[in-house]
């Protein structure tokens, strides 16, 4: 048996297609981050969606500022090899194409619709896709009957059809709407990690001019949404700037990287400047989504993100309560 949710879902799905207004939605079948439709006072959710065929189509609410295309593909990523399922919101079930593009984004705080034709509106429309970029929503067919997610170099993921599960594959034909959701270089919302994560391209040029290895901070800063300003002051706490520098407890390179923290980030040399910072942008990055504040993500890179946690802050080590403030130096010094 189907059930009322399942009736609603199936429902919903057909108005989609059809370009018509959907019901309002099921429990436990819409909201992102496990929010859930609710039961109208007075009368059944069945009943009073039938009576409040409303929509809510083109509507995306951001509650995570600092999330990126790319986050939005490694949300997406998760759910490879999930079954297509035909109505379903539940992973564990399976999933279809419009309950995919909505769980990768719901993962990251990002509410959208749940209806492909609604996916379809939502964010800012992208003139083709040459321009297209990672993390994007592509949607086909008129009316749109069909969404997935863009990975890049003509690649999408999706949950295509019955009897298939969620992959990666081409985009076999010309999408009728393209949207974008996200920024690549979004600023982190009334945190103190606004200016730090600000990419080089919103600071002004040339502001590394004179700084060692500057030209691949830039780089790494923005292909990871990480002011450079801010790796180069990691950089130069860290190992003042020298590639080879090793500590007491064998952290390496110019970032400073712990050889297991490397390999975590899929850094294989950590003496190559390249790698290191990249692999530092990496880590930074994903502090400052995880604890959205500069002094915590630094701790983070210090300490370790479980330290941060045991603690509710800073840890009380004095290594750590030193650093912080001297990254924050460094960062001034630099003008971030």
């Amino acid at each position: 048996m189907m059930g009322v949710s399942g009736v609603l879902n199936r429902i919903q799905e057909l108005q989609g297609h059809l370009g018509l207004n959907p019901v309002n939605p099921a429990p436990g079948t819409i909201g992102a981050n496990g929010t859930t439709g609710t039961t109208a006072p007075g009368g059944s959710t069945f009943a009073s969606a039938l009576t409040n065929a409303t929509g809510q189509a083109g509507t995306a609410m951001r509650l995570n500022s600092q999330a990126t295309g790319q986050n939005v593909v490694d949300a997406a990523k998760k759910y490879l090899g999930t079954p297509y399922v035909f109505g379903s919101t539940d992973p564990k079930r399976g999933l279809d194409c419009s309950s995919l593009v909505q769980r990768a984004y719901s993962d990251l705080g990002i509410k959208l619709p749940r209806l492909s034709h609604q996916q379809a509106k939502a964010g800012e429309p992208v003139a083709n896709l040459a321009q297209a970029k990672p993390g994007d929503i592509l949607a086909f067919d008129s009316p749109v009957d069909h969404v997935a997610i863009y990975v890049g170099d003509n690649k999408m993921i999706a949950a295509p059809k019955p009897g298939d599960q969620v992959k990666i594959q081409s985009v076999y034909e010309k999408p009728t709407h393209i949207r974008r959701v996200v920024s690549d270089f979004s600023a982190v919302a009334g945190s103190n990690a606004a200016a730090a994560v600000r990419p080089a391209s919103l600071q002004g040029s040339g502001s590394l001019n004179g700084v060692p290895y500057g030209d691949l901070f830039v780089k790494a800063g923005n292909r990871y949404g990480v002011s450079p300003k801010l790796l180069a002051a990691v950089a130069k706490v860290e190992s003042s700037y020298d590639p080879q520098a090793v500590s007491k407890a064998g952290a390496q390179g110019l970032m400073q990287l712990m050889p297991s923290t490397a390999r975590g980030l899929g850094v294989k040399n950590s003496f190559d400047p390249e790698q290191a910072i990249n692999g530092g942008a990496k880590l930074l990055a994903r502090n400052l989504r995880e604890f959205k504040s500069l002094p915590l993500a630094l701790a983070a890179y210090n300490a370790g993100g479980g330290a941060v946690h045991r603690y509710g802050g800073i840890p009380p080590f004095r290594e750590t309560q030193a650093y912080v403030p001297k990254v924050q130096k460094a960062l001034a010094a630099l003008g971030g």
